[in-house]
């Protein structure tokens, strides 16, 4: 194989869980990627790898966290901007990760997130690697915006799910894309309450972000996957072994072909 390799892994929720079956795939057919770019829990499962640890390691300890080890309910909802504080999201950030800074990591990593009063996407290349994975993935209203820098940022995947781009500018020559959210956005019978009315709005909103994406980076991907997970959702933390074992089967499916993009 002489030509380098650029895994796109997008967001997801407990749908990208997807994503660490995928990279086991590719562990076991012997082909490592070069660099990776990651947006929201494609940034969590993509760092966590890009920084050393194993796609079985990622698995075991996603399925370690518990509710009750990320929700952290803020007070004052309003004046917050948040119902979650995300402190113990970035805390297990911090946790998983073997290294302190991006540009540390033994595989090359960016991830994206959406900067609020710009309103443009940022790519996260260097500095606090547990806070630019935070941001990356911080769902607005859900989790506090994170600042960095005086600037407040929010879900990468508000712009931009699969970041392709990003990836291809780092140097790949073979870009390959996970996206999780297939067949996410499924018409629903009720919208109960605040909380499932904004998680809907996602929904609506990440369906058409892919579609207007997938036209503007048309040619920059060399292969699309995206695991079959039929209805499941991206915000309930159940049935993570059935997203991990869909990725896994798309990426034994796709081995092959990804290694004659490769030669």
């Amino acid at each position: 194989m002489s030509k380098t390799l650029g895994l796109a892994l997008g967001s997801g929720g407990s749908r990208g869980v997807c994503h660490a079956g995928f990279l086991l795939a590719l562990e076991e057919a012997g082909i490592k990627p070069d660099f990776i770019a990651g947006c929201s829990m494609g940034a969590v499962i993509g760092g966590c790898y890009a920084a050393g640890m194993s796609a079985k390691e990622i698995k075991s300890a996603i399925l370690s966290v518990k509710a009750r080890d990320i929700l952290d309910v803020t007070p004052a909802v309003i004046t917050k901007m948040s119902i979650l504080r995300g402190k113990k999201v970035r805390d297990l950030l911090i946790e998983f990760l073997r290294v302190k800074n991006l540009e540390e990591m033994p595989v090359p990593f960016r991830c994206v997130a959406t900067e609020l009063h710009s309103g443009k996407l940022h790519v996260f290349e260097k500095g606090d690697a547990a806070l630019a994975i935070q941001a990356s993935s911080t769902v607005p209203t859900v989790f506090r915006p994170v600042v960095i820098d005086g600037k407040m940022f929010v879900d990468g995947g508000c712009l931009c799910r699969v970041p392709v781009k990003t990836v291809k500018e780092m140097g790949a020559d073979v870009v390959v894309a996970v996206d999780a959210l297939k067949n996410a956005s499924q018409p629903v019978d009720k919208v109960h309450n605040i909380i499932t009315m904004v998680l809907r709005i996602f929904d609506i909103m990440d369906s058409h972000i892919t579609a207007q994406t997938r036209e503007l980076e048309n040619g920059l991907c060399d292969l699309l996957i995206e695991p079959e997970m039929e209805c499941m959702s991206q915000y309930v933390i159940k049935d993570l072994d059935k997203a991990f074992e869909e990725g896994y089967a798309a990426g034994k499916a796709n081995a092959d072909k990804i290694k004659e993009l490769l030669k």
